[in-house]
């Protein structure tokens, strides 16, 4: 059985989601997974990335996510040096401002850790020089108000985690890897839904932005996404139904409307088919 590591056993005991962890070098630790997720900043040396299935080699300035339920360890390792960002990506506000407006956000987050195997690693975000000391200085920030722990530390600390977020997924986004490409093609489709989830989207015009065949495009979004494109604009007007049912009193219609809903009804029978409760009956859990 592959341990798993506890965020009790790596988060602070105030419970904040994240933390940063240099290894310099890396030490042999075995095969595991997370409670947690990590970004990964390989800052020296050399080695192998292994998932339990496959094995992957690695160099100055790769940069990747780890899902906390991916197996994975180093080996073969030549001073191998990194840096781990932990955090719990349900306690950690990745949605805040426009950052899943960013093409570069979901190929670096969601669709290169999906589609790693089948890329065999050749779609991770490659940082140049510059970029990795630039990377490396708002790591030092994070970890600057993380140790101190300051008043204020997490509003601070979750502006640097969402600034070294930003600028990771800006790197990914001026990538030239022709399969990093294909990648944001998919992650143009998936910020236009982000950016304009109240407006009537057709499945023709995400084909037209991904740049692939309808097909093709079908079938790369559901098995990176885990459900269809229309589905998927469903869950996101569903998201921020909910949220706006918990932080107003606008009417339920009103709320319908201006997430994207021309039925009213039918925006009824979607939320209680997502969420399980009427949007009636989910707000008054919140009043």
């Amino acid at each position: 059985m592959i341990p798993k590591l506890k965020k009790q056993d790596w988060f602070h005991e105030d419970g904040f989601p994240i933390v940063v962890e240099r290894r310099d070098p890396q030490e042999p630790f075995g095969l595991h997974c997370h409670e947690f997720s990590e970004i990964v900043i390989i800052t020296g040396g050399k080695g192998l990335h292994i998932t339990g299935e496959d094995s992957y080699e690695l160099s100055v300035g790769d940069t990747f996510v780890i899902g906390g339920d991916r197996p994975h360890d180093y080996l073969n390792m030549d001073q191998l040096s990194l840096v781990n960002i932990l955090f719990d990506p349900i306690e950690f506000p990745m949605s805040m401002a426009d950052l899943q407006s960013l093409p570069g956000f979901h190929a670096l987050f969601t669709l290169e850790p999906a589609w790693r195997k089948r890329h065999q690693f050749t779609s991770r975000l490659q940082l140049t020089p510059a970029e990795l000391v630039e990377s490396l200085r708002l790591v030092d920030d994070l970890e600057c108000e993380l140790n101190d722990r300051k008043p204020g530390f997490g509003a601070m600390a979750t502006a640097a985690m969402l600034q070294l977020i930003t600028f990771l997924s800006r790197c990914y986004s001026l990538s030239r890897n022709p399969k990093s490409k294909r990648l944001l093609r998919i992650g143009d489709s998936i910020s236009h839904l982000q950016r304009n989830l109240a407006q009537p989207i057709s499945l023709d015009e995400l084909v037209e932005i991904s740049g692939m065949s309808r097909r093709n495009f079908i079938r790369t979004f559901e098995d990176t996404m885990g459900t269809s494109p229309i589905n998927y604009l469903i869950e996101l007007r569903i998201r921020e139904a909910s949220r706006l049912l918990r932080t107003t009193d606008r009417p339920i219609t009103e709320i319908a409307f201006e997430v994207g809903f021309s039925d009213s009804n039918y925006f009824s029978r979607q939320f209680r088919n997502a969420v399980g409760l009427s949007p009636r009956e989910y707000r008054k859990q919140f009043h």
